[in-house]
């Protein structure tokens, strides 16, 4: 007999992608869709997907994760970004593993992400193995910078088939998102004592391109792997030149 799961969203303005990840999840004994608030139609596509829908500020990403699961009562949960959806194969495979009923906390899975052309199959992004099917109460969050991680609790698995991914819509939206991950990431380096600068920044920045662009082998997805590899650079030299940004530029 199959073990009951919940297909679990965070949004906020996700109308672009959302009917499409919702019914990727429509598999599940629920659909909870937890949202910050969103001003576009995210709550109204939402609801027509058949998904259970509670509004909260955004707190930051541990504090909503936490949150969202109290919410579940089912023995699984199957967790997705508003621009990330299932392939019909890690679909049918999370279906059988549920079906399994294994003795382990959960399973993680591969991601499939484009950017500019194409899915990217180098330059560190694939295959990118998240644990996002897990067992209630066998996974926990925890953030550093911008981004968040959910951690098994106990024995892992793999499952074959990808969650294929669409984090940007434009050049100019991955620049501000750089934006605010740099902001968040030269907080962070703040927090633990780190020192920035323009030779540290330059230095970490040089080898941030260096992995992406070859040791990561970022040249054979063309274009989309030099852009890429351009940004990581970009990126990385803001997030260290902003440690020491604090009370440089004057009064105004």
């Amino acid at each position: 007999m199959r073990e009951t799961v919940t297909g679990l969203v965070l949004t906020f303005n996700g109308e672009r992608l959302l009917e499409q990840c919702l019914k990727s999840l429509d598999f599940c004994d629920e659909l909870l869709v937890v949202d910050s608030q969103s001003t576009d139609r995210t709550r109204e596509i939402a609801e027509k997907c058949g998904a259970r829908v509670v509004v909260r500020p955004w707190p930051g990403p541990v504090d909503q994760f936490n949150f969202a699961l109290k919410e579940i009562n089912t023995a699984w949960v199957v967790s997705l970004d508003q621009d990330e959806f299932l392939t019909d194969e890690l679909r049918a495979n999370i279906e059988d593993r549920l079906t399994a009923n294994e003795p382990i906390a959960g399973y993680y899975v591969p991601r499939s992400s484009f950017y500019f052309n194409r899915f990217m199959k180098h330059s560190g992004w694939y295959p990118d193995y998240l644990f996002r099917v897990f067992r209630s109460g066998k996974m926990e969050v925890t953030a550093s910078g911008a981004h968040y991680h959910f951690n098994p609790i106990g024995e892992t698995g793999k499952l074959s088939g990808d969650i294929l991914h669409y984090p940007y819509e434009s050049f100019r939206q991955h620049m501000d998102k750089i934006n605010y991950y740099a902001e968040e990431g030269a907080a962070a380096l703040r927090e633990k004592g780190r020192k920035g600068g323009p030779a540290r920044a330059l230095l970490h920045a040089v080898m941030r391109f260096v992995k992406l662009y070859l040791l990561k082998l970022g040249f054979l997805d063309g274009t989309a792997g030099l852009c890429n590899a351009l940004a990581g650079f970009y990126y990385t030299f803001q997030k260290y030149i902003r440690v020491e940004e604090r009370g440089k530029w004057g009064d105004g």
